[in-house]
């Protein structure tokens, strides 16, 4: 066991022989941390928080009560294999949150970045990554072996289906079912998710150039209305402009992918 002197651990919890707890920590009351876990500088545990497996947390990162993080996969098919579970800093997870560790299938590691939030009730599953400055609302479930990138906003009471990705800057509705891989800077909504246009908020919001606006507003409509395939209009649009983000759109579709896209209109 490695507890830095000056964290703070509240004599009603438990801290499992060979965890590693870090310089000015502080473990709420009745917490649990497991034998394999490793905290970093300045994270605080509230109440009840439970941090299980081989779980290794950066800095500044604050847990709420009764959140559970780095337990087994919720999968049938899991063995008992030593997977992974790895979080970055300055992240807030809140009460009731569950986050698992990875399966051997999926590459042994559910990932998460910086500077995320995750609301009360969200569920992270197995082999996710996560990148930074992500917010998952109250509730959602992100399933196994989805890869969401920075910036994006999954609204609560979402579900995204396992496999998907969900590229940077994008927002998905609360109460939305999302099946296929979702563009960067796209805007999900519907109960069966629908690519309804862009994140344009965010965009602004995120201080971005009109003239990129503009590009990215002419690539969608090229996306929904130009001959051939989805694909093939992705790549000619990204001939016709040079427009960083247009250009991370025709990236991300032509990358690797379990699934399909989320079309406009479709």
């Amino acid at each position: 066991m490695s507890i830095h002197p000056t964290a703070q651990i509240h004599a009603s919890a438990v801290v499992e022989e060979g965890a590693c707890i870090g310089e000015s920590c502080i473990v709420g009351a009745f917490c649990y941390i497991g034998a394999e876990a490793t905290l970093g500088a300045r994270c605080v545990l509230m109440t009840h928080v439970v941090i299980k497996g081989q779980t290794v947390m950066g800095d500044d990162n604050t847990v709420f009560s009764f959140a559970v993080i780095g337990e087994i996969p919720q999968d049938k098919k899991f063995g008992g294999e030593i997977t992974r579970l790895e979080i970055g800093s300055r992240n807030r997870i809140r009460e009731h949150v569950t986050i698992n560790t990875g399966t051997e299938g999926g590459g042994s590691l559910t990932k998460m970045g910086d500077d995320c939030l995750l609301m009360a009730g969200c569920h992270v599953a197995h082999d996710v990554i996560i990148a930074n400055n992500v917010i998952v609302v109250n509730s959602a479930a992100v399933a196994g072996h989805c890869i969401i990138e920075d910036d994006v906003i999954i609204g609560g009471l979402a579900g995204i289906h396992q496999f998907v990705r969900i590229g940077k800057g994008a927002i998905i509705g609360a109460v939305t079912m999302v099946t296929n891989d979702v563009i960067p800077f796209g805007l999900v909504q519907a109960p069966r998710g629908q690519l309804d246009g862009l994140n344009l908020v965010g965009l602004k919001r995120r201080g971005v150039d009109r003239a990129d606006i503009m590009a990215l507003r002419a690539a969608f409509q090229m996306m929904a209305q130009g001959e051939g395939t989805f694909q093939d209009r992705v790549k000619r649009m990204g001939e016709d402009t040079d427009s960083a983000y247009v250009h991370q759109i025709v990236d991300f579709v032509t990358g690797a992918t379990d699934r399909s896209f989320l079309t406009p209109g479709g």
